[in-house]
């Protein structure tokens, strides 16, 4: 009888210590899992526009190159489907958030049509190997480090809304030195991001585990929402990469 108690409990601790962490690794698959959703609808819908340029002149005065006010719109929805998102997070259905995440994705889509028509194929592939590149890297130095990023988070938010002002800015202005400078300090910004919101997830899924909570309609909201930031920052670095090394057409 004692023998089987003890086999009986060993068997138990083998398959506890097993279980331990796949709450949090299924939280950080579902992050990334969304993060490829979005970059494939960003693709598809700007790869259609690319090839249908017809389309953009709703967005585009044709003389000038100047968004008009549907341009705009198109131009800081992602911004404000963002902040819906997560102002929302806790009101809206998990249904809710997926379809505002593909919406953002979307929206952004027609903003990366130009840049494909904008670049030679060779640049778009080689800057979106070399963002890639770096997004895993620093990905995986978030992930693993001990260090505490959480302290930069404020300084790296104040970077990225210098950077939102001045872009608007730039619009008007036109100058290609200033958005130069621009995307060196905009790769620096999102790079660090990229491995600040890694760390944040990591800790978000290995707190819902501690809670002894599972992947429910929040923790999947979550998810949602920890990828667009992801997203927000590889398509960023992408961008900026573009516009320092980029060969326009």
């Amino acid at each position: 009888m004692d023998n089987n108690n003890n086999y009986d409990w060993a068997q138990k601790s083998v398959f506890v210590e097993n279980q331990t962490g796949v709450v949090a690794k299924k939280f950080f698959a579902s992050v990334f899992l969304w993060m490829f959703v979005a970059l494939s609808v960003s693709g598809g819908v700007a790869f259609y526009i690319s090839a249908n340029t017809e389309i953009l002149l709703n967005f585009f005065n044709a003389e000038t190159g100047k968004p008009n006010i549907l341009g705009w719109v198109v131009m800081l929805a992602p911004l404000g489907i963002s902040l819906l998102m997560s102002g929302g997070m806790s009101r809206f259905s998990y249904g809710t958030i997926i379809g505002l995440f593909v919406l953002f994705s979307a929206v952004f889509g027609i903003t990366l049509s130009t840049i494909l028509l904008s670049y030679t194929s060779a640049s778009v592939i080689s800057c979106f190997i070399g963002a890639a590149g770096i997004f895993g890297i620093m990905a995986v130095l978030g992930y693993t480090t001990d260090v505490d990023l959480s302290k930069f988070g404020p300084i790296l938010m104040v970077g990225v809304v210098g950077l939102i002002i001045a872009s608007v800015a730039n619009i008007f202005i036109q100058s290609e030195g200033f958005s130069l400078v621009m995307a060196f300090f905009g790769i620096a910004i999102f790079t660090a991001l990229t491995a600040y919101n890694v760390q944040m997830l990591k800790r978000i899924g290995e707190g819902i585990e501690e809670s002894g909570a599972k992947m429910d309609a929040d923790a999947k909201k979550l998810a949602v929402i920890g990828a667009m930031s992801l997203y927000i920052s590889f398509i960023q670095i992408f961008i900026y990469l573009l516009r320092i090394f980029g060969d326009r057409r």
